[in-house]
């Protein structure tokens, strides 16, 4: 079985569980907050044709039409995209591959993914290979992704080989390497490193078995504490990384 059978059998199963727990008004307001208003900053999405790959049922995609984008969501998983495409019925939607997307060259003039790089491990460098095909010249890749090297990936990964929420191959993304590897095709317009107990509490609340109608009752005081937090955390102590590259 190969890396996206695996996530697909993984999403169809957790699918309706997942869409619960992330996509509650408590997470949309973190997502927007803490991933999607710093993953975008500075780039205007106004009438841009922008890809959501590994899109779920479209959370980032809300926030991009809230923009002005025209959005493409692209997902393995069918019962996720046919979640998505009941939410944005005038969104193009594609169930398919990452890996190859059947999109033409230069079709976009941005590409955003949050949280699904590291699903993809071993091939996370093919995916970011078809990523720079589709997209037009200076056009941007934009993605928020747990990262090796921190202190919390060190609980991370212990968590991830015990806990069957995650898929067996989901590791953190090793952004040094990774930006090694595309230094030629992409160029690192910012490097953002973000995250603590509202990613974890909030954003992340399925991990930790909180029920969904407990949320609204500890969201105002953490997500309060997570924008003090975020002032002195740095690539030692957060939880994620939130990523613009421009296409060389």
């Amino acid at each position: 079985m190969n890396i996206e059978e695996i996530q697909k059998l993984h999403y169809d199963r957790i699918g309706a569980q997942y869409e619960s727990h992330y996509g509650d008004a408590c997470s949309r307001e973190y997502r927007e907050r803490f991933i999607d208003a710093p993953m975008f900053q500075g780039i205007d999405l106004s009438g841009k044709n922008v890809l959501e790959a590994m899109c779920g049922n479209g959370q980032t995609t809300e926030y991009l039409l809230s923009k002005g984008a025209k959005v493409t969501g692209l997902d393995i998983s069918t019962a996720e995209i046919d979640s998505f495409r009941d939410r944005f019925p005038n969104c193009e939607a594609l169930c398919g591959s990452v890996f190859e997307t059947g999109f033409a060259d230069d079709s976009f003039d941005c590409v955003a993914i949050v949280g699904g790089l590291h699903h993809l491990h071993p091939d996370i460098n093919k995916a970011v290979t078809e990523i720079h095909r589709v997209l037009k010249t200076s056009g941007y890749f934009c993605f928020a992704e747990p990262y090796k090297g921190s202190l919390p990936d060190t609980v991370r990964s212990f968590w991830y080989k015990h806990d069957k929420l995650f898929a067996a191959n989901e590791a953190s993304i090793d952004l040094g390497e990774l930006k090694r590897e595309f230094v030629t095709r992409f160029n690192s317009i910012d490097e953002i490193y973000l995250g603590n107990i509202g990613y974890l509490l909030v954003l992340n609340s399925m991990v930790f078995r909180i029920p969904v109608r407990l949320k609204p009752l500890y969201t105002p005081i953490v997500m309060a504490g997570e924008s003090f937090i975020n002032r002195f955390v740095g690539k030692w102590s957060s939880c994620f990384v939130v990523c613009q590259w421009q296409k060389v």
